[in-house]
């Protein structure tokens, strides 16, 4: 692959617009746009959860799922063209289930929090959650392949999932919610 950034900076959206890969060009309000952001956004925080001290196993997890993120936006990017397929959302799904089956089973909601790389591994769920809602918005406009909707559902699950594998892994429990709670100790 050539060098295909040489240019950093082009001043084509000083305006307001961004171009898409098909080379139209959409304002920077536009649902795509949000959408493609968000999950940027998640890729970053992933990316923070892999300068912490990770499993081997975690580790490339976590960089399959960067990759397919990246896929993902360039698929946001493309209108019509599809890079998440059906296999990697059964390859979260494979990851999740492995994960939560040496988890005990919940029976209270948790806060987020536990150890700073499971603090981090939440903030990736909510970002996540947030890429999904504003990719049904994007939806409701235009047409959206359900292989990314899907990918980003599960992707959210996971993430829930890891943070509690990764306080588990570290020896510290997780945050339970408690409803009563008035600000006091």
């Amino acid at each position: 692959m050539g060098n295909r950034l040489s240019k950093i900076y082009t001043r084509t959206g000083d305006k307001g617009t961004t171009g898409l890969s098909d080379g139209s060009r959409v304002s920077k309000s536009n649902a795509r746009i949000a959408a493609i952001g968000d999950v940027d956004e998640l890729n970053s925080v992933i990316g923070i959860i892999l300068t912490q001290e990770l499993e081997d196993n975690i580790r490339n997890i976590l960089t399959t799922i960067q990759h397919c993120l990246f896929n993902l936006g360039g698929e946001l990017s493309l209108p019509g063209y599809e890079l998440v397929k059906p296999s990697h959302i059964t390859y979260l799904e494979t990851q999740l289930d492995n994960l939560n089956n040496e988890l005990a089973p919940l029976k209270d909601f948790i806060l987020p929090g536990g150890t700073l790389t499971a603090a981090f591994t939440h903030q990736a769920r909510s970002v996540c959650r947030r890429a999904e809602r504003n990719l049904v918005v994007l939806q409701e406009e235009e047409t959206v392949s359900t292989s990314i909707l899907q990918y980003l559902n599960r992707l959210s699950d996971f993430l829930f999932v890891l943070a509690r594998h990764i306080n588990k892994q570290s020896g510290q429990p997780d945050v339970l919610w408690k409803a009563d709670k008035e600000g006091t100790d």
